[in-house]
């Protein structure tokens, strides 16, 4: 599964997954104060990385931070800068960031490593780390499952992850869990996932 593959998928449906999750009130109140609780601290600029319509980047700015949303799908771009004019947002890619190193003191990965391949994971991870500042903190949230495999998502494959072992991964790129949540499927959603962690010094 390439990059290009994952956007172009996702261009296709563009107005259809803004439609569905578009705006703050479509996410769950556990998953924002998650995300709140541990960058609401952060004192820099918040990179919101895969920021699809831009709702996270907003809700972000609400709470005072200097959040900046960057994705891949120029229809999210677009979006969300008409949607959330007073916020930063930019084409990009989260294996590529164009930014100084140590430049950034919070990075969130809200369902946007989903579609990596496992193998990939490390060198995205090692980008991230690249970018943050010392004691900067990380935010993923992605599917829970008992042992890392793929399965059909409803835009293009994604990959379900086992908590402890992606927190063993971020470990090793450089970071140490200081949060974890977890929500079981309930029907209409699959196991859900997140996880803060915090750059450690090297």
């Amino acid at each position: 599964m390439t990059s290009e593959q994952v956007r172009q998928a996702y261009a296709s449906v563009a107005d259809l997954y803004i439609e569905l999750f578009g705006t703050v009130q479509q996410a769950h109140p556990d998953d924002l104060a998650f995300i709140g609780d541990h960058l609401s601290s952060q004192p820099g600029v918040v990179l919101d990385l895969g920021c699809g319509p831009g709702h996270f980047t907003g809700y972000l700015r609400s709470l005072g931070i200097d959040a900046r949303g960057i994705d891949m799908v120029p229809e999210f771009v677009a979006h969300a800068k008409a949607a959330h004019p007073d916020s930063e947002f930019q084409l990009g890619s989260m294996d590529n960031l164009d930014v100084a190193d140590h430049s950034v003191s919070g990075i969130l990965g809200w369902y946007s490593l989903i579609h990596l391949p496992p193998g990939d994971l490390d060198g995205v991870l090692a980008e991230f780390r690249r970018a943050m500042t010392p004691a900067g903190t990380l935010v993923v949230g992605f599917f829970d499952g008992d042992e890392v495999g793929a399965f059909d998502h409803k835009v293009v494959t994604a990959y379900r992850w086992p908590v402890d072992e992606f927190s063993a991964r971020l470990r090793e790129a450089g970071f140490e869990e200081v949060g974890r949540a977890q929500r079981p499927a309930d029907g209409t959603h699959r196991p859900h996932a997140a996880i803060a962690a915090t750059a450690t010094k090297r």
